[in-house]
């Protein structure tokens, strides 16, 4: 069974950073691409960014491009989202999403129980 355990949001100052972590579990993580969803409060799910499975190909919103970085460590089975700059409009719970098929992006088919990141003065 996948499961997906993010850490490291919390409450930050604007223009602050934050590193999220999401920790695989089960042996086909560096098979996968990996994607970091959020949700701001009252809004739908937006997506951030993206990873193929060997780390080489990253894809970011434009809202996002040029403060955050995703990357994985696939010996350790985990996924990371470096937020730099941060702004109160990246208010949200963060999510990491692994697709049901490998060689694809999406369909996400697992997900994580999501972490807070909450940017505020």
């Amino acid at each position: 069974e996948v499961q997906l355990v993010e850490s490291g949001g919390g409450l930050v100052q604007p223009g602050g950073s934050l590193r999220l972590s999401c920790a695989a579990s089960g042996s086909t993580f560096s098979s996968y691409a990996m994607t970091w969803v959020r949700q701001a409060p009252g809004k739908g799910l937006e997506w951030v960014s993206s990873i193929n499975s060997g780390g080489g190909s990253t894809n970011y919103a434009d809202s996002v491009k040029g403060r955050f970085t995703i990357s994985r460590d696939n010996a350790k089975k985990t996924l990371y989202l470096q937020m730099n700059s941060l702004k109160p409009e990246d208010t949200a719970v963060y999510y990491c999403a692994k697709p049901l098929w490998s060689g694809f992006y999406y369909p996400y088919g697992f997900w994580g129980q999501g972490t807070q990141v909450t940017v505020s003065s």
